[in-house]
């Protein structure tokens, strides 16, 4: 992707939208700003964002509204959940409805920036806790998983359970005591011999199959 990653930020608190604006605002390009269901869906399909950052709880029917309203005219704009629940139905609710991740306002700003990067270049991210609820709530059983499973080596699949739960490659090297480029590669092995094409495929692939 070229250019600074165009944002819609979606929040019904004029004060979370300027915090944000003011942390992340000289890395990506905020395009514009609404604070109900109604506003959000008539500014992101009139300015088209990579992607939309998106509260869960809004005036006018919730963060899943604003989604469904959306893909009923633009499908391919991408939503990353910033809220202050960690609460199961919500995350499963926005997850359900289409986003393509979900992280807490904890977050600090260089992380959201790269959660934000990632949904832009087509991957699913988390916070590690509220992974396991997406697990939980859309995962199955296929009987094929221990023979797909077999095609990794030990390490990746550590690291594949890593991703499956949100964790960066930065986390991810830390945890393992590994190099980032190392983790890089792990992944990149991991989509190759389960034939997959980027990060928010492995993520669903996994999250299918429970693997956590």
């Amino acid at each position: 992707m070229t250019g600074a990653i165009r944002v819609v930020l979606v929040d019904d608190h004029a004060l979370v939208r300027a915090g944000v604006r003011a942390e992340i605002g000289d890395r990506v390009e905020i395009v514009g700003e609404a604070e109900d269901v109604e506003s959000a869906v008539d500014v992101i399909i009139g300015t088209t964002p990579d992607v939309v950052l998106l509260d869960v709880h809004l005036p006018g029917g919730g963060g899943p509204a604003v989604i469904h309203g959306v893909h009923a005219e633009k499908a391919d704009v991408r939503f990353l959940a910033l809220s202050v629940s960690d609460a199961a139905e919500d995350v499963i609710a926005v997850i359900r409805a289409g986003a393509r991740g979900y992280v807490t306002k904890a977050i600090s700003g260089d992380d959201l920036v790269e959660a934000i990067e990632r949904v832009a270049s087509g991957d699913a991210v988390f916070s590690p806790r509220l992974a396991g609820f997406v697990l939980d709530a859309f995962g199955t059983t296929p009987t094929q998983i221990d023979s797909e499973l077999d095609q990794l080596t030990a390490r990746e699949q550590e690291v594949l359970r890593l991703l499956a739960r949100g964790y960066t490659y930065k986390e991810i090297a830390r945890r393992l005591t590994i190099s980032i480029k190392t983790v890089e590669s792990h992944a990149s092995n991991i989509l190759r011999k389960l034939q997959l094409s980027s990060r928010h495929e492995l993520t669903r692939w996994a999250t299918q199959r429970r693997i956590v």
